[in-house]
Parts: C-alpha cells; structure tokens; sequence
C-alpha cells in the first residue's frame, strides 16, 4: 500500500523540493496555504504530514489539533525555518516530530520508511553537534602511545 503525504509549505522551491523526495514513497499533496491544508487534512486519509511551523497566520500545530480532533492517524513531522525551542516542545508534546527547515528533506526519507517511537525523544534545545563538530581525532590511548615515543 502506499504511504499518503501530505505536505504543507509556503516557499515553492522548498516545497517541490520536499515533494520529489516524499514522491518516491507514495502519493504526495502539497499545499502553501493553511486553509486549502486544513480541506485537503479532513477530507482525505493521510499516513504523514510534512508543515512549516510558521503558515502566516496559522501554524502547523493548527493543523495537528485539528487532526487530533478529528481523530485522523496521520503522523507529524513539523519544521522550523529558525530554531525556535518553545515552538519545538509545543510540537513534541502534542506528538510531532520536529526538524530544521535545512534539515528535513534529508531526514523526509527516514520518516517515510522506518519504524518510529510514538514521540519525539530528542532534545529540543539541542541541535545535532555532528554539523559542527569535526568527528575524527585520536583516541586516549594513541596520546599515550606518542607520549611514550618521544
């Protein structure tokens, strides 16, 4: 069966960008604006949905509550143009998983495919250290051993 997406982002670019990746798993609807969302959310089955935080005058979590009103299954993924923490936890207590804008179309993939906790357990005040910190160096044990040679 295929997986149903439903993608709500106001930026064009983003949004097609997003599209080509969640394409490759199912059926993908993508919208810019909340209210043509909010139709598309209650009038069809959605397995995901993909939404900036930030839709003008609504909110992705808008469309969170409304699924979870409507007693809809769809997961959330929401994303943020800018790391904003109050947002971020808002988002994982209602049952979101939440991403930077910069980084989801290269997460889209894994939340499509795989096996996912109820809830967002990640820490929503920090951000993935592995983006700006090198990973390689030496270990304790080489520093004892060049200590040794010399």
């Amino acid at each position: 069966m295929s997986t149903r997406v439903l993608l709500v982002e106001p930026d064009g670019a983003v949004r097609e960008r997003l599209r080509s990746v969640a394409g490759r798993f199912g059926h993908v609807d993508g919208d810019a604006a909340f209210s043509v969302a909010r139709e598309h959310l209650l009038s069809h089955p959605y397995d995901w949905v993909m939404t900036n935080i930030r839709l003008a005058a609504y909110n992705g979590l808008h469309l969170m509550h409304l699924a979870t009103a409507a007693r809809l299954p769809a997961r959330f993924v929401v994303y943020a143009d800018q790391q904003d923490v109050l947002l971020a936890r808002e988002a994982q207590r209602a049952g979101a998983f939440y991403e930077a804008r910069d980084q989801v179309h290269r997460t889209l993939a894994a939340y499509l495919r795989g096996t996912l906790p109820p809830h967002d357990r990640r820490s929503a005040q920090v951000r993935d250290r592995r983006r700006f910190m090198f990973r390689g160096g030496c270990r304790c044990t080489d520093w004892m051993g060049s200590e040794a040679s010399v």
